[in-house]
């Protein structure tokens, strides 16, 4: 009979691991996510990010923040986009959870030469001094997470709508 169990084949009862591993995944498990997300970081984390996305209805919630990565997630409006930027210094991934639109990059904030349009379950890695945007064409809010590496957020970023972060943003 063959073993239904992965054999990790390192030292793992030293690491505090275990050894073998199941060849199935157990049952689903639904986690509860907290009503009043908070930043979590920069302690150990573990979270259904399909689940907190898709539950999340603010513009902007840092979820994540350690020293050389964050998480934030997102909710975009029907007709609503993130906004023209660029981070220098930054590295970004985002990941459509649920909705449609089109991501927009490019060398200069009068050049954005590569247009795509994204649905559910696209990502769109955005190199450092990209200027891009994402736009929600959708008729329901577009359901999203972004991950910059280092963080571009302060810790425990919260923005309801994105007036509140333009104008948060204005201020640094």
């Amino acid at each position: 009979m063959y073993n239904n169990n992965y054999t990790n084949s390192i030292n793992s009862y030293a690491a505090g691991m275990p050894a073998v591993y199941p060849a199935a995944a157990p049952a689903p498990i639904t986690p509860t996510m907290p009503t009043m997300k908070t930043d979590y970081g920069p302690a150990p984390f573990v979270v259904d990010i399909n689940k907190a996305s898709l539950e999340n209805s603010t513009y902007r919630t840092a979820l994540w923040t350690g020293k050389h990565l964050q998480l934030t997630l997102m909710s975009l409006l029907p007709g609503e986009d993130i906004g023209l930027e660029v981070h220098p210094n930054v590295d970004q991934f985002l990941r459509i959870e649920d909705g449609v639109g089109v991501a927009m990059m490019g060398p200069a904030q009068n050049n954005l030469n590569f247009q795509q349009p994204v649905f559910s379950d696209y990502a769109i890695f955005i190199p450092a001094g990209t200027w891009h945007n994402v736009i929600n064409t959708g008729d329901r809010p577009m359901k999203l997470y972004s991950i910059y590496a280092p963080p571009n957020h302060p810790f425990g970023t919260i923005h309801r709508t994105k007036a509140i972060a333009e104008a948060a943003e204005a201020k640094q």
